[in-house]
């Protein structure tokens, strides 16, 4: 007993520290600030937690930077080449959606690292700051972080002459 008015007097103490004058006029008094309550009266963002991977990130990045005009492709030119070989093997490692893509993700906020070639003849300015734009969108109506920031590194420009080069006879069957 003498725990239990011990334990309820430094409650009933610390709750009047706070300026409220008793557990039945304290605004929210049936409301409590655990996290994961459930229960009719609770509002649904506070039953459960929701984590999002840094890969869902760096997938909303790639496809929102790819969205711009005047990008022509993501990643630096060592990592293009390794995923142009990636795509050929079966099996390893599909699109690519976010070669070039590096964020990190805390609990309420996003940072986004991307590499990116740019076509000949545009303004590296602009097509940067679309591109900045158009991710922070993106991150923040999908997953809700806050974008604190997006770097942007060019590291190539397409030439119109430049094609993607391909092995001589690669899209012929050699056994017939």
């Amino acid at each position: 007993m003498t725990d239990n008015t011990t334990s309820t007097t430094s409650t009933t103490s610390t709750t009047g520290s706070t300026g409220s004058t008793g557990s039945g006029d304290r605004p929210g008094a049936g409301v409590s600030t655990l996290k994961g309550r459930t229960g009719a009266g609770a509002p649904a963002e506070t039953r459960g937690r929701t984590s999002i991977a840094d890969g869902v990130v760096a997938k909303i990045a790639g496809m929102a930077a790819r969205e711009v005009p005047g990008v022509h492709s993501l990643g630096g030119g060592v990592s293009r080449a390794f995923g142009a070989m990636r795509e050929r093997v079966p099996g390893g490692g599909g699109s690519g959606v976010s070669r070039g893509v590096k964020v990190e993700v805390g609990e309420r906020q996003a940072a986004v690292d991307l590499n990116l070639a740019v076509e000949y003849g545009v303004s590296i300015v602009d097509v940067t700051g679309d591109v900045r734009s158009n991710v922070i969108g993106a991150v923040e109506r999908m997953t809700g972080l806050e974008v604190v920031e997006v770097n942007i590194a060019v590291d190539d420009v397409h030439l119109p002459d430049e094609e993607e080069e391909e092995e001589p006879g690669a899209g012929e069957n050699r056994v017939r």
